[in-house]
């Protein structure tokens, strides 16, 4: 008999609500043309293999009013409903009501779970073994989880050979793995880092140690021949190097050797693999590692050119970044704030450069040399400064009660580049001092000056494709919730077409004719864009548009405006067949 959970929690109206409209289309479609190729229930849960672009696992558990599901597939990964979830459950639904006729007509059913078992405990302990070996020359996932047991019998040995083969077999590519493929292929890699994590709990440190680094090499080497966009190896690397260091705390090798094994990784990875190595590892390295990962580091330290303002390094930004980091960790490691700046000054070719040093001194509690170190920065970069670094200096200047200083820098930000964040942060620091509204004004003044020279200068240049309008003006009132301000800002100088939807949106009450004058606007625009979720949006806004003309009395003009909608997009077959869907009466 089927779960009464699923009975009560798995229907077609359900499944509806779960899926969005073309994950259930598709899935309804999977399902008739048979693509559910297998499908079981035991115990609350549906498993079933569904053929997609390739095979794809779907496993459906219901108990205590709770419905959870998981698909392998990209979309079903992320947690959504996907149509190979839809396929299984409106399969098993068409099972539970073909197996109530097959009773009611003929009073058989088929087997079930409950049943295979119980066929399985009366076989023999041979017959069973034969079974899974079987099985297993077709399951990839199941022939090296039975090695790699098997591999492990007694408490004495360890056969190490099983699990390298099982590593590489898993970190295989065989060619490029696609964005389709690249969840299986993780899915294949997570089982076997499953079983190294086994060992681990087993006691096994020491071979955790050698097969994790075997691992985190194979995983890196695989990544080079993946599209990986969906990030399914990195949780994979991050939990082989937490392995890794869990086995080491354990197993305590010796610290010199584990040290260049660590620093090789640290500075030649692509992946940073084991980066921040000595500052997780310093309790397994203890003062004898730690004074070798220093050595190793400054050897390749002193060849770290020293970098001024607007210099770059020839050698390249990674072989320095790694090194640098190294070096920053082992200061952290010392609890030395000197040899920490000291590292952190050997590049100073950006502004930030210098607020990372002055942020360093304030944690230290040495404001002084904050402020100093900040201040030198906004003098190497006088103009068009990290926007960073002048807020710090600016809040050092309020804490010491040098308001006129710190509102000269917000004020010198404002006028680089006049737009609604550095408003908002004038508006900020003014507060401060109480001094807004003095502030505001003068800022509205700037942001209108800068607006008519920028529009001057175009049309001087006869630069009439670039355009120039009132977007900011418009974003500041609407931020300062000063919607009647911002519409007359968007009709006496222009706006973004964003911003002119949010604007007609917020009109449509009080005043629907200005609202419908924008949307009406608005549909070739979004027509033009020639894709399907256009398309909807599009319709949508036709929606809308009939609903405002109803509202003012202009009922009577909306059948002729969306027939000559129609006729001028008539090509967009795809457009069209969704105006057709829709119900406008």
């Amino acid at each position: 008999m089927p779960n009464e959970s699923l009975l009560k929690l798995l229907n077609r109206h359900a499944i509806k609500d779960l899926a969005d409209e073309r994950s259930f289309s598709r899935g309804e479609q999977y399902q008739a043309n048979g693509r559910v190729i297998s499908l079981t229930e035991h115990g609350g849960h549906i498993v079933a293999t569904v053929q997609g672009t390739e095979k794809y696992h779907v496993r459906i558990s219901a108990k205590d009013r709770r419905f959870e599901y998981f698909c392998d597939c990209p979309v079903g990964a992320e947690g959504d409903f996907c149509k190979h979830c839809v396929a299984t459950s409106l399969e098993w639904l068409a099972g539970v009501q073909k197996d109530a006729r097959s009773v009611s007509d003929t009073g058989e059913r088929p087997v079930t779970m409950d049943e295979a078992r119980d066929f399985l405990a009366r076989q023999d302990k041979s017959t069973l073994v034969d079974m899974l070996l079987d099985e297993s020359l077709e399951n990839d996932l199941l022939r090296e989880r039975i090695f790699m047991k098997a591999a492990k019998q007694d408490n004495k040995s360890l056969n190490l050979a099983t699990f390298r083969k099982a590593i590489i077999h898993a970190t295989a590519s065989h060619g490029y793995v696609d964005y389709r493929s690249a969840y299986g292929f993780s899915r294949g890699i997570d089982e076997v880092v499953n079983q190294i994590d086994t060992l681990l709990k087993e006691g096994r440190a020491s071979e955790v140690i050698e097969l994790a680094e075997f691992a985190l090499a194979k995983v890196e080497k695989a990544l080079g021949s993946m599209d990986d966009s969906d990030g399914y190896m990195r949780p994979i690397l991050d939990r082989l190097q937490e392995i890794h260091l869990a086995a080491c705390k354990e197993a305590l090798p010796d610290p010199e050797t584990l040290t260049k094994r660590l620093f090789k990784w640290e500075t030649s990875t692509g992946y940073d693999t084991f980066s921040g190595a000595a500052v997780a590892y310093q309790k397994v390295l203890g003062k004898k590692g730690l004074a070798l990962y220093r050595k190793l580091a400054e050897a390749e330290w002193k060849n770290i050119p020293q970098l001024g303002p607007g210099q770059r390094d020839p050698a390249g930004f990674h072989g320095r970044f790694r090194i640098t980091h190294i070096m920053e960790d082992l200061a952290k490691v010392a609890n030395d704030i000197e040899e920490l700046v000291a590292v952190k000054s050997r590049d100073l070719s950006y502004a930030y450069s210098y607020l990372q040093i002055a942020e360093a001194y304030k944690a230290a509690g040495k404001e002084d040399a904050a402020l100093d170190w900040a201040e030198r920065g906004l003098k190497a970069f006088p103009e068009r400064t990290d926007s960073r670094l002048r807020d710090f200096v600016a809040a050092e200047y309020h804490r010491l009660k040098r308001h006129d200083d710190a509102m000269r820098l917000v004020w010198q930000q404002f006028m680089e580049s006049p737009g609604l964040h550095p408003y908002r942060k004038l508006k900020e620091h003014a507060d401060k001092v109480g001094q807004w509204q003095t502030w505001r004004e003068k800022a509205l003044a700037c942001l209108r000056e800068s607006i008519a020279g920028h529009k001057q200068k175009a049309k001087k240049d006869g630069l009439t494709w670039y355009r120039v309008d009132n977007s900011d003006l418009v974003e500041i009132f609407l931020w300062e919730k000063d919607a009647e301000t911002a519409w007359r800002e968007a009709k006496d100088g222009g706006c973004s077409d964003s911003l002119s939807m949010k604007l007609a949106s917020l009109r449509e009450k009080d005043h629907p004719e200005d609202a419908l004058a924008v949307y009406r606007k608005q549909i070739e625009p979004i027509l033009s864009q020639k894709n399907v979720v256009a398309y909807g949006q599009a319709v949508e806004l036709l929606r809308t548009i009939r609903f405002l003309m109803i509202q003012i009395g202009r009922e009577t003009e909306f059948a002729p405006y969306l027939e000559s909608v129609r006729a001028a997009h008539k090509p967009k077959r795809n457009f069209l067949k969704l105006l057709d869907q829709k119900k406008w009466t």
